[in-house]
């Protein structure tokens, strides 16, 4: 009996077999492996893998919640730090509705009769956000509020065909950053305007603002709506959507698009993603907006039956068509947000809102009282505000998170000494107590 040939199993995660292997080498016509690498010098090649020997499922748990330990989690610390992620409440219904195996996908629902269910979250979660931002429509997802931001500056250029996209100063730098990345490639240009006193020439294609913005202030989106109006240029606005449980929503104003970052709608911190994008826009947009649109109908028996409606991307038409390449929608966080806001209610996102608010001028009205501390922006705030502290920011944080606080982001390369402090509800009294007496120690 011949002796079946093994090096198949040799590993697990190489899915050919030497021989396979020779056989490709030989068809590019390299002798090993190795030579593959050979544009690389040997000195900073790495020999061998130091793979750890095999450890029990039960010891390597051990090890991992070791690890996991070392981290600063949000159920040991106290958390002040926001600048575009925060420590917002998650009802308890929405991880077991998120997990139920209907939902255990984030992908296009191409056949629509055997995707009723994941279109009918889809749809619904539009028109909460719709509401939400007093919009004619949204679509199912982006990736998250930066490219959300991103796409919308793009679809500005594409409706009003012109090249020129105008940010305020105050919207948050990684935004910025992002929208960048996006533009420059295509040949648009960026510029920056003071949120003071922006003017806005003839030839912009849009104008781009935060709301609440980056130092969590307020910004007059009725005096930049006549701007975008004399300018003949469409006003782009990131929302934040906690806050438009209490603030006038930018479609009151007459924003024309409207983006935001859906992570604060029962998506966890997660380190920095992944997130779920917003994307509302006027009716007569339509067909310049990015990502999918989920419709409602009726089929042929009459019966309620839901349809992907509107497929801008490549993949779908025509590639000189495309208004994005945008390929997944989030629409399992999707999900996780239109569970959270549906749970919470009319009522109680107000509520919601509201917490966020007085308790971040709660604590702001304690710092401003410490002795060297200060509030230097002026203008009515949310829930985060920017801090003038009598030393250096980051010394400030090692010494708050020694006492299981973590601070606020420090925005000294922009303005020095300060430090940007963002409160939700999830912050106590007793918190706020510590943060402001483990500040007081700093006081001059």
């Amino acid at each position: 009996m011949p002796v079946p040939d093994t090096s198949f199993f040799q590993s697990h995660y190489i899915p050919n077999t030497p021989s396979q292997q020779q056989e490709m080498l030989d068809a590019i016509g390299v002798n090993s492996i190795d030579d593959l690498f050979s544009d690389i010098p040997a000195k900073h090649r790495h020999p061998t893998l130091d793979i750890p020997h095999p450890m029990s499922e039960i010891d390597l748990k051990f090890q991992l919640m070791a690890l996991g330990l070392k981290n600063s989690n949000l159920e040991q610390n106290a958390c002040f730090l926001g600048a575009g992620a925060y420590n917002h409440f998650s009802p308890s219904i929405v991880k077991p509705i998120l997990t139920r195996g209907e939902f255990l996908t984030s992908y296009t629902p191409y056949q629509a009769e055997a995707s009723q269910g994941t279109l009918q979250v889809a749809y619904e979660f539009q028109s909460l956000i719709s509401n939400l931002m007093d919009m004619d429509v949204a679509n199912d997802g982006m990736y998250d509020g930066a490219t959300s931001f991103a796409e919308a500056a793009l679809m500005a250029c594409r409706v009003t065909k012109r090249d020129e996209i105008y940010v305020l100063d105050t919207i948050n730098p990684v935004y910025r950053e992002v929208i960048e990345t996006y533009a420059l490639p295509q040949k648009l240009k960026i510029y920056t305007l003071p949120a003071k006193n922006p003017i806005l020439p003839a030839t912009a294609a849009c104008l781009l603002v935060q709301y609440p913005n980056f130092h969590g202030n307020i910004e007059d989106l009725a005096l930049y709506k006549r701007q975008t109006e004399d300018a003949g240029a469409l006003l782009v606005v990131s929302a934040d959507p906690i806050a438009m449980g209490m603030l006038k929503p930018p479609g009151e104003f007459g924003a024309d698009i409207v983006t935001g970052e859906g992570q604060g709608l029962g998506v966890p911190i997660s380190y920095g993603g992944p997130y779920v994008g917003l994307f509302c826009t006027r009716k007569k947009f339509v067909r310049q907006m990015p990502g999918r649109i989920v419709g409602r109908t009726n089929d042929s028996e009459g019966k309620t039956g839901y349809v992907l409606t509107l497929q801008t991307r490549e993949q779908h038409i025509r590639r000189e068509r495309a208004t994005s390449n945008i390929c997944t929608s989030q629409a399992l966080l999707a999900l996780a947000a239109t569970i959270t806001m549906a749970a919470v209610g009319k009522t109680g996102f107000r509520q919601l809102s509201e917490l966020n608010y007085h308790k971040a001028h709660y604590a702001a009205s304690l710092i401003e009282k410490l002795p060297g501390f200060s509030l230097p922006l002026e203008g009515e705030f949310f829930n985060e505000f920017v801090v003038k502290c009598p030393t250096n920011p980051s010394t400030i944080n090692k010494r708050l998170l020694a006492n299981e606080i973590i601070g606020g982001l420090d925005i000294s390369s922009s303005m020095p000494d300060c430090m940007l402090i963002a409160v939700t509800e999830m912050n106590t009294e007793p918190q706020i107590t510590a943060l402001v007496t483990t500040l007081a120690e700093f006081g001059s």
